[in-house]
């Protein structure tokens, strides 16, 4: 036998080494391929589709790719998890501005999912840890709704699940136990495969481990089959007829409203043309009409051709009509509901409080004004925030206004609600966006928030597509995009409170208080393995 010495410029430690071989390159890179397919998967679940279920298996295969992974790799993983998601998603951010304001949000977002994977990755190793990673998750939404620049909750899990039978969770504890449902069903499943595959390999499995891997998939369905008797649409406060006007605009894009009051001209045009279906009696009288955001161009109060405009169209249909103006009033710049009588004029407003960072006010403009100039001429003056929840007394009916991007925080709809809604609406202004799919992801929010309170919700829509939603969260009627249109119905009053109104935040404080006791127990848990092994 011959015996080959040690080459003096090679170290042993890599002669002795194998060269990793092409298949077992590829093979390393599949947990980063699935983690980001998976991210995919789970955007392809989300409106305008109505494939809610997908969700479920792509949690399932980002739990597969996370389950005892050590930091560095799960903190990647979850990233390109993140990123799978949230490019397609977010794409509508940048129709209008270019991709770099799109890319730079998601590049930002993403660090959230990727810290949700390293916490994922550190409990998957816990008993039963679908149910902490499922937390872990709710907590990382929490967060992200949250900071930076007031939050951005946009991508929420229960926000793709409008058409699932999950849905009924969300009168339940809202938006966190819904998304929590998911997660936790999408973690089990998984499980329950690897429970059921390791089972037939060692002929055996702990009951308890199979007892929860099995629960965690069928808990969440059987709580969501339970909720169903809170979702109802009937009436308990009698009801009223409603109209939501869609004037359209000249043009879509940033200059949407660059035709001086043309916006305005559009809706009244709409406006009358019920009045004159109604004298016909091709449309019923409604009791009151809703106009979008951003439905009056120009202010109405500082520019009296425009209070006329507004005057003649409530005059035409004879009833209060709730605007939406931009405004500026003792220096402040405000994104106004205007409720316009038809013999007193404006009567009551709510400002806007949760404004748009980048679209109604710029964050750091002093440094991003240093880099490139053009940014700070999109937003040339800041709006002001609102202080007062929005309801609107309307003859006796109690209207809650949550304006456009409100719909996506869970306080802004909640506490119209509590301050006496007994329908609310949800007046936006998608022309900015064109005909991406964002509108489609903002109805689907407000079809989780009906189920969640139990209201009617009108979507009122500059361009469309505007809507009324039920309190089961069906839609009755739909417009088109980019076309002149009404909606008249009449729509059940309800003033009861779902147990997700009453409990307002406490669902999610719980939540987070589960993901930080799974997290604790997993680092005590590594700290004890450690000092075992003298590591």
């Amino acid at each position: 036998m011959t015996v080959t010495a040690p080459s003096v410029d090679q170290p042993d430690r890599l002669r002795t080494r194998p060269w990793p071989t092409r298949g077992s390159r590829l093979l390393r890179l599949a947990p980063a391929a699935v983690s980001a397919l998976c991210g995919v998967l789970l955007y392809v679940s989300f409106p305008p589709r109505t494939l809610w279920w997908l969700a479920l298996p792509a949690f399932a295969g980002f739990g597969w790719v996370l389950r005892g992974r050590r930091w560095k790799a799960s903190l990647g993983l979850g990233y390109l998890f993140g990123l799978g998601f949230l490019l397609p998603l977010l794409v509508w951010t940048g129709v209008e501005v270019g991709p770099g304001p799109w890319l730079a949000l998601v590049v930002v977002e993403a660090v959230f999912v990727a810290l949700v994977g390293l916490g994922v990755a550190a409990v998957s190793k816990l008993p039963a840890w679908p149910v902490w990673a499922a937390a872990v998750w709710v907590a990382g939404e929490a967060v992200r709704a949250r900071v930076p620049f007031h939050g951005f909750p946009w991508g929420k899990i229960a926000f793709g699940q409008a058409d699932g039978v999950f849905l009924p969770l969300a009168a339940v504890g809202g938006t966190p136990v819904l998304g929590f449902a998911v997660v936790l069903c999408g973690f089990g499943l998984y499980e329950a495969v690897r429970v059921a595959v390791e089972g037939r390999r060692t002929h055996g499995v702990r009951r308890g481990t199979a007892a929860a891997a099995l629960l965690s998939v069928v808990v969440p369905v059987a709580g969501a089959l339970a909720a169903r008797p809170l979702v109802s649409d009937k009436a308990e406060d009698g009801t009223v007829t409603v109209a939501v006007i869609q004037g359209n605009v000249p043009r879509s894009g940033l200059e949407f409203n660059a035709q001086r009051r043309a916006v305005l001209d559009y809706h009244a045009r709409e406006t009358k043309k019920l009045a004159a279906d109604v004298e016909a009696g091709k449309a019923a009288r409604p009791d009151f009409v809703l106009w979008p955001e951003n439905s009056s161009d120009i202010d109405p109060f500082a520019n009296p051709d425009a209070s006329l405009v507004i005057d003649d169209a409530a005059r035409a249909i004879g009833v209060p009509i709730s605007v939406g103006g931009v405004v500026e009033r003792n220096g402040r710049l405000l994104n106004e509901q205007i409720l316009w009588d038809p013999a007193k004029g404006p009567t009551q407003t709510y400002d806007k409080r949760q404004i748009q960072p980048f679209g109604e006010y710029l964050p750091l403009r002093s440094l991003l004004g240093a880099i490139n100039d053009s940014w700070t001429s999109m937003v040339r003056q800041d709006f002001s925030r609102g202080t007062k929840p929005g309801v609107f007394d309307i003859g006796g009916t109690g209207v809650g206004l949550a304006t456009c991007y409100e719909a996506a925080f869970d306080w802004a709809v909640r506490d119209t609600v509590t301050h006496g809604a007994q329908m609310i609406s949800v007046p936006s202004n998608n022309a900015t966006f064109d005909r991406s799919e964002m509108t489609y992801q903002q109805l689907a929010m407000s079809r989780v928030r009906a189920v969640e309170h139990s209201r009617t919700v009108t979507v009122p829509v500059t361009s469309g597509v505007s809507a009324i939603i039920m309190p089961n969260g069906k839609i009755t009627q739909r417009t088109g995009m980019f076309v002149p249109d009404y909606l008249v119905q009449q729509i059940p009053l309800r003033s009861s409170e779902t147990p997700a109104t009453r409990l307002g935040i406490l669902p999610e404080i719980a939540l987070v208080l589960v993901a930080a006791g799974g997290l604790g127990w997993a680092i005590a848990a590594g700290a004890r393995a450690r000092r075992a092994t003298g590591a």
